[in-house]
């Protein structure tokens, strides 16, 4: 938990300081940006963030007010949303990508030996394969 919690909270620092973006807003819109059309119902997207509802709805509602999201009604369900990124916000995650990357390698890859970077890399595939539904594998973008 700890060192998790620690990368966490400096690839959160160093997007907010630098884009001005948390990095759960990064991951909306890098999860967006890769789905097909650029958008995702919102459901889907809860459940690719690990957010409730509420969670993404309130997430959204941030990022629709810096003009990087847009919300449409679903075309299949028009009961259902959908959250579409934007051209701005696909510029906001080309400008932020480089500064989260450079955190990754820093706070993550550089304290593994490179030895150990293929057991690592297979560990946490099979952690994620075992924790991931069918619907949650399914919204991953690898």
């Amino acid at each position: 938990m700890h060192a998790y919690t620690s990368v966490v909270r400096r690839l959160d620092d160093d997007l907010r300081r630098e884009h001005g973006l948390s990095l759960q807003e990064y991951g909306a819109l890098l999860h967006l940006a890769r789905a097909p059309e650029r958008r995702l119902r919102m459901t889907r997207l809860s459940e690719a963030l690990l957010l409730s509802k509420s969670g993404v709805t309130r997430l959204i509602d941030r990022l629709e007010a810096d003009g990087l999201v847009a919300r449409h009604a679903c075309p299949s369900d028009a009961r259902g949303a959908e959250a579409a990124i934007t051209s701005a916000g696909v510029a906001r995650l080309r400008d932020a990508a480089p500064t989260h990357l450079r955190g990754i390698e820093t706070y993550f890859l550089d304290a593994i030996p490179e030895d150990d970077l293929l057991v690592v890399e297979r560990a946490l595939d099979r952690v994620a394969g075992a924790g991931a539904s069918p619907s949650s594998a399914e919204a991953d973008p690898r």
